[in-house]
């Protein structure tokens, strides 16, 4: 996947911070499509992720909103993932992710929920709030209802973050209620092996 040339916002220092317009997932054309062996993609992801970790001794946490735990079960879906997955944050409501990961009220009631800078404020709440060297982060709009004009159902940032970098991307996916929360799995775990190689 492509990554845009990396910039430093203000209050970012020592952080690579890389973000993205949208990526459409799913559907015809140039679109990225995810069918009905998503579960058997998913497990196979989680496999190649644990063997990174265990290679280099790491730890994850997550920082879920709109998947609701699902990223944390199918990490735990994995036999002898203690060993490698550190803890996970289910912050589905405001107050959750500023409560459980330091989401600064302010953030969330200027940028909304759906948004780059909240999901990073996650990311990086969550390594400040555990053990883990990486974390991974989400937060979007699964449906069928809460969608606007700009943030559409289907519509879900991602961030992953380590000690040394922050990325952040939007995706549109498309489907239902299920296929959205499943890809938001796929990509998120796609994106921190992508930091993995990066490191």
């Amino acid at each position: 996947m492509f990554f845009p040339d990396s910039i430093t916002p203000n209050g970012a220092d020592n952080l690579t911070w890389l973000s993205n317009p949208v990526f459409a997932i799913a559907g015809a054309g140039n679109r990225r499509g995810y069918n009905a062996a998503m579960g058997e993609s998913i497990g196979k992801l989680v496999e190649n992720l644990a063997a990174q970790l265990l290679a280099n001794g790491g730890r994850v946490c997550c920082a879920e909103s709109c998947t609701g735990g699902q990223i944390a079960k199918s990490f735990t879906d994995l036999a002898g993932s203690s060993d490698w997955f550190e803890r996970g944050f289910v912050s589905y409501s405001n107050a959750a992710k500023t409560e459980m990961l330091g989401v600064p009220a302010a953030v969330i009631a200027e940028y909304g929920a759906v948004s780059e800078a909240v999901v990073t404020a996650m990311a990086s709440g969550a390594l400040r709030h555990s053990a883990a060297d990486y974390a991974l982060a989400v937060t979007g709009v699964a449906g069928p209802g809460g969608g606007s004009a700009d943030k559409p159902v289907g519509s879900v940032w991602i961030a992953v973050a380590s000690a040394g970098q922050l990325r952040a991307r939007l995706f549109r996916f498309d489907g239902d209620r299920a296929a959205v929360r499943e890809a938001t799995c796929v990509a998120a775990i796609e994106m921190l092996l992508e930091l993995l190689d990066s490191e």
